[in-house]
Parts: C-alpha cells; sequence; structure tokens
C-alpha cells in the first residue's frame, strides 16, 4: 500500500497521511531557559560505526563522566531502541531509515529539553547521517565515526553476532552482508583498532570543550 512502511507487527504511516490541523505548541518555559537552569549546553553527540567498533561503550563510559560533572545527558543506544520505540522495526534499507527517523525526533525533544544526547547507532547509510546533520541544522551536534578494522571487530564480537552472520543466522549484518558507508567528513574520528576506551573519550571531552559545548549560554 503506497505511504506505508511494512513492518512485522504493524503498517506505519508515513507523513504524507498526517492531519492539516495539528501545528507546533510553545510552552513558557524555553530551550534557553534549560540550559541556564543545567549550566550547560544541549545538543547531539552521533556516534556511528560497524557493529563492535566501540559506540556503546565509548558512549556509555562518556554518559558517566559527564554525569559526575553535572551534565544533564543521556544515551540513546541501538539495541535499547530497538527493545521499545523500534520493536516493531526490521534491518532492511526502508527499516533503518525509519529506525533513524524516529530516534532523530527523540533526540531533538531530548535536545530541547537541554539534554546533551549520545546517540549510538550504526546507520550505516550516509544518506540518513546527512539527514539527521541537516535535522540539527543550527543546533549543537557532532558526527563521531568510530573506525575500528572488520577483523578486530569480528575479534571482539562480545554478542557473538558477527559468528551468527558467518553461519547464516542474522541476516543484513552490517560489516559482513550488508554495507557500512564511511563518513567522508565527521567532525571527530576515534580509532579504536588503535587507541584504548579513555584515550577515546579523552578526544572527545577535548572536542567538546573546543567547540564550547559545555558552556552555558549568558
Amino acid at each position: 500500500m503506497a505511504g506505508l512502511i511494512k513492518s512485522k507487527n504493524s503498517d506505519l504511516p508515513l507523513s504524507e497521511n498526517k492531519e492539516k490541523n495539528i501545528v507546533w505548541n510553545n510552552g513558557h518555559i524555553t530551550k534557553k531557559d534549560r540550559i541556564r537552569k543545567n549550566k550547560h549546553q544541549s545538543g547531539l553527540l552521533w556516534f556511528t560505526g560497524i557493529p563492535s567498533s566501540g559506540k556503546s561503550t565509548i558512549a556509555y563510559q562518556l554518559e558517566k563522566i559527564l554525569f559526575q560533572q553535572g551534565i544533564s545527558c543521556y544515551v540513546l543506544d541501538g539495541d535499547n531502541i530497538r527493545h521499545g520505540l523500534n520493536e516493531d522495526l526490521e534491518f532492511s534499507p526502508e527499516h533503518r531509515k525509519e529506525n533513524i527517523r524516529r530516534i532523530v525526533e527523540v533526540a531533538k525533544l531530548m535536545v530541547d529539553a537541554g539534554i546533551l544526547v549520545l546517540a549510538a547507532f550504526i546507520s550505516p547509510y550516509r544518506e540518513d547521517r546527512q539527514f539527521i546533520k541537516g535535522k540539527f541544522y543550527g543546533e549543537n551536534f557532532g558526527e563521531i565515526y568510530v573506525k575500528c578494522s572488520p577483523e578486530e571487530c569480528e575479534r571482539r564480537d562480545p554478542k557473538g553476532h558477527y559468528r551468527q552472520a558467518k553461519m547464516g543466522i542474522i541476516k543484513n549484518y552490517t560489516g559482513f552482508s550488508a554495507p557500512y558507508e564511511e563518513p567522508i567528513n565527521p567532525d571527530l574520528v576515534l580509532d579504536t583498532t588503535k587507541n584504548s576506551v579513555q584515550e577515546s573519550i579523552f578526544g572527545i571531552l577535548e572536542w567538546l570543550e573546543n567547540n564550547k559545548m559545555l558552556l552555558v549560554e549568558k
């Protein structure tokens, strides 16, 4: 049926079927007010890379450090999102695109709430990552490429997914049976084949400081 994504649980209407009388309601508290209260900027750090490259590990360790420094932050993790919000989506290119669209809308709300969002998603297609960047035009945003060799990722393989992909149990597995398009001009590259989690986090903190993302707006 035109205008629908076929998912395993439901038909998902796209924007062409949106009601015309829906309007955005502005509250009395603005993002600027929340930034002042939190004493730091909000924004989105988007971690992309093939499975087992270290995206979630780095994001959660960074969240811990920032939280201890009084920063309101939250990790949006690919697996966690697919347990709830996106549990009806599979791994076809079409469903991956819808997966990203929903995550971006959630992240926008969280950034408006004054939170520094750390999003760890494979997001294998450049077109989708460009879509994300466009949605955060004028906002604090950083695309972080967590780069790691496929051989090292397979050696780590904490969930056993590469092995299952080789056995044909998992289909469309990025980095093995599905493509990953490397970022052309990311804001930051973390080479986790060579560098430790701690070294990677230091690089992010330095980038955040250089881009004044932790400074409160006066």
